[in-house]
């Protein structure tokens, strides 16, 4: 099996470039971030508002995720339920943030993960992929993206769902996360050593996965 590992800050465009990406060379997406976000509404269900609460190793005994594709898109299942549609609030993206530096969420998770990777060529996007989930992953990508870029984005797709949005707030938040998720002690965010950097703050969609799909073909070209 092969598999290919993007990693890079919230909203760099990692789940949109993954999903290309799978698309056009016939791999399975795993999109970590849903599934942390599934995590995140779990708990909330469950009365839980951080990682204090004394629940939390028993509720994740009860937790059950699973992905699975639909006439090409994918939905997560948590607990027999499909909450696609419930994954991209903004509240739920922060309390992942949150909840995934807890060290029993992340073990379960990455069991999880590392599990689908064995089973089928796969294009998976997270914050740690090519640092703790898939260190020996055939190519890793690092993207990026300026924070205003990064909120600039994330604003225009909240006003296209009818959204009331500000995007200093979003900016602000943005940087937050990325304090956060840079500093955790639990499988921080950072750049694997052997990752190709690919900066999509001046790049549209196409170009970005013209720069991936280079790297790609040039790793694979150096092991046959």
């Amino acid at each position: 099996m092969s598999s290919i590992a993007i990693d890079g800050p919230a909203g760099a465009g990692k789940s949109s470039i993954a999903k290309a990406l799978s698309k056009r060379l016939g791999y399975i997406y795993i999109d970590t971030g849903a599934m942390y976000r599934a995590v995140a509404l779990f708990f909330v269900e469950n009365n839980v508002s951080d990682g204090t609460d004394s629940r939390i190793e028993s509720l994740l005994e009860k937790l059950e995720i699973s992905i699975k594709y639909e006439d090409g898109a994918q939905k997560v299942i948590l607990n027999g339920e499909d909450v696609t549609g419930k994954l991209r609030l903004e509240e739920i993206g922060k309390l992942a943030s949150k909840f995934s530096a807890i060290g029993s969420v992340r073990e379960k998770l990455v069991a999880l993960q590392r599990k689908l990777a064995q089973k089928e060529n796969v294009v998976m996007d997270g914050r740690d992929i090519a640092t703790t989930v898939l260190p020996n992953a055939d190519v890793k990508i690092f993207l990026t993206a300026k924070p205003h870029t990064r909120a600039l984005r994330r604003y225009k797709e909240l006003l296209e769902k009818g959204m009331e949005a500000d995007i200093n707030d979003i900016e602000a938040d943005i940087i937050k996360r990325d304090e956060r998720d840079m500093n955790r002690e639990i499988s921080p965010l950072r750049q694997a050593t052997d990752a190709y950097v690919v900066d999509s703050s001046d790049k549209d969609l196409d170009d970005t996965l013209t720069e991936i799909l280079f790297y790609v073909k040039r790793k694979f070209d150096e092991r046959s």
